[in-house]
């Protein structure tokens, strides 16, 4: 079976942040999406848990309001309420993300987003007038 989940939403609220008992940093948040067609629009809000670097990273960039791509997979959360009844929830464990949407809105800090794309120390750039099979065409 595959349980692989991409979604792109915005944060309905910030991020709720902290460390769990062995010390891993967490972060739990909502994602909302939205779909209009014709005069309906069809809404989805899905709860999100993320652990270790990636919650680091979400605490840092991401606040209610800004837009997210998250991966990962639907796990079920089950517990108990009050009078005892049985509650569950399907939440996305996340296992990746990325910054989305427009530049100013995604989050990154300044530096990060007019960053020229480094060179490896053991690649050196060629230009494209150098290589044999460049016809000129651009692909998508």
């Amino acid at each position: 079976m595959v349980n692989h989940v991409v979604m792109q939403g915005r944060f309905v609220e910030d991020p709720k942040v902290g460390q769990t008992n062995s010390g891993t940093d967490y972060a739990n948040f909502r994602i909302a999406w939205s779909e209009k067609y014709k005069e309906k629009e069809t809404r989805c809000f899905l709860e999100c848990k993320a652990f270790g670097g990636t919650a680091k990273f979400i605490s840092s960039f991401f606040t209610k309001g800004k837009e997210i791509l998250v991966e990962g997979k639907l796990n079920t959360d089950e517990w108990q309420d009050q009078e005892g009844n049985k509650r569950s929830k399907i939440v996305l464990m996340v296992n990746g993300c990325h910054f989305c949407g427009k530049g100013e809105g995604s989050g990154a800090p300044a530096q990060a987003q007019a960053a020229e794309p480094e060179v490896p120390v053991n690649m050196t750039p060629v230009e494209t007038d150098e290589l044999p099979f460049d016809n000129g065409l651009v692909y998508p």
